[in-house]
């Protein structure tokens, strides 16, 4: 049997509600060196907010930040691992979906930690972490327009 998600994931990460403001949630981000904040509701998880999030769903659009709530912009569709899954489980979850962090989250949805790519890098043979790298950060097919 491998490596546990349980073994590597940061557990109690920093967390937002709906209501906190994207100000806040940037401040949280700034403060904690992160780029991405679980959203609770009721101690279950919602989604999630990134920086990304910040910029294009409010910046972007001209939007102000200071008293919008997350809720108008944190992604509600979240690709989770559970604590006891196989870190290699987490690990083609990352790749497939190109993200970098995965919330851990119990059997009633209530998180319980946050495993990154560097969690993974840590654990990983440095052969693996290459390639892990290589997979998760790949860009989109498609043209691509700046």
């Amino acid at each position: 049997m491998g490596t546990k998600v349980r073994e590597v994931m940061t557990e109690r990460p920093r967390c937002v509600t709906p209501d906190t403001t994207v100000r806040q949630v940037a401040e949280v981000m700034e403060a904690d060196d992160i780029g991405a904040v679980p959203v609770l509701e009721d101690e279950r998880l919602s989604g999630m907010v990134t920086d990304r999030d910040i910029v294009i769903r409010a910046i972007a659009k001209g939007k102000d930040p200071t008293g919008m709530p997350v809720r108008e912009i944190f992604s509600r569709e979240v690709v989770t691992v559970g604590p006891d899954d196989d870190l290699s489980n987490a690990l083609s979850l990352m790749a497939e979906h190109q993200v970098r962090r995965l919330p851990v989250v119990d059997a009633d949805n209530r998180l319980v930690g946050i495993v990154s790519q560097a969690d993974v890098a840590l654990e990983a043979k440095e052969k693996d972490v290459g390639q892990m790298v290589g997979d998760i950060s790949q860009p989109p097919a498609g043209p691509r327009q700046v």
